[in-house]
């Protein structure tokens, strides 16, 4: 598709997603979007993609919505217009995704980058929601995948005063999986997305699945979710081939069936 606020790429099994609006610091407007919305939900559907990526730009993964887009309209207007909803489509991907990022990750961006399922980020990273400072709050899951991510008091502490922190307190909170250098962090998380895709597809979507369970549930709902997949899987043919693959000490070759 001809995109004109993102850009896409395939790197062998793994689907990658840049951000593209340098000039605005990759902020998110409805057209990006529903953009982002598009290429996720096109690289889900493609059984030659195994784990999904999504990355911005050195100095910006994304610094925040549009304010543009938003400053003018009434609670009426937003309802109608459906902006953050747009945002729910990166939670209902099946595919493991990963946030590769680099400078600022603010706003409606550090809730894009929360609703993938791992964060890569380089040295010069940022984070934040400083949505009280324009006189709103994180709309899109800010609040909530903040709060699971670090803390109670961490996340309030971050939604109330709109401070940023470094890539390096994300990671010492549990915020993102690791820190890497500036010229690394892309390679790292593509490197990390070709694992990904290189197992089991079902099993992978599956663990996905059972692990947001582990939060979105209470924990004896989570259990009998996790039961229902892991007996799911043996109706798979990657199931039986990755079990006799290790008994007959070979690498197994799956089929995503």
């Amino acid at each position: 598709m001809n995109y004109t606020g993102i850009l896409t790429e395939t790197h062998e099994r793994v689907g990658l997603i840049c951000l593209n609006r340098p000039q605005a610091l990759n902020a998110l407007n409805s057209t990006l979007l529903e953009e982002l919305g598009q290429a996720l939900k096109a690289f889900d559907h493609d059984e030659a993609i195994g784990c999904i990526v999504i990355t911005g730009n050195d100095k910006a993964f994304a610094a925040g919505a549009d304010i543009k887009d938003m400053a003018q309209a009434s609670a009426a207007d937003m309802l109608a217009n459906g902006h953050i909803e747009r945002f729910d489509l990166i939670r209902q991907i099946k595919k493991p995704v990963i946030a590769a990022v680099s400078g600022y990750c603010l706003g409606g961006g550090c809730e894009v980058a929360l609703a993938c399922d791992l964060i890569i980020a380089s040295e010069t990273a940022q984070f934040g929601q400083p949505e009280i400072n324009i006189g709103v709050i994180p709309g899109a899951g800010g609040t909530q995948r903040l709060a699971h991510a670090v803390g109670k008091v961490r996340a309030m502490e971050l939604v109330l005063t709109g401070q940023r922190i470094s890539a390096q307190q994300a990671e010492a909170w549990g915020m993102v999986n690791r820190v890497v250098s500036l010229d690394r962090y892309l390679d790292e998380a593509l490197e990390l997305a070709r694992e990904i895709a290189s197992k089991a597809p079902w099993a992978a979507r599956f663990a996905k699945e059972s692990v947001n369970n582990a939060y979105e549930t209470l924990l004896t709902e989570g259990l009998a979710s996790e039961r229902r997949l892991f007996y799911l899987l043996f109706a798979t043919e990657d199931q039986k081939e990755g079990m006799q693959a290790f008994i007959e000490k070979r690498p197994a070759e799956w089929k995503g069936k």
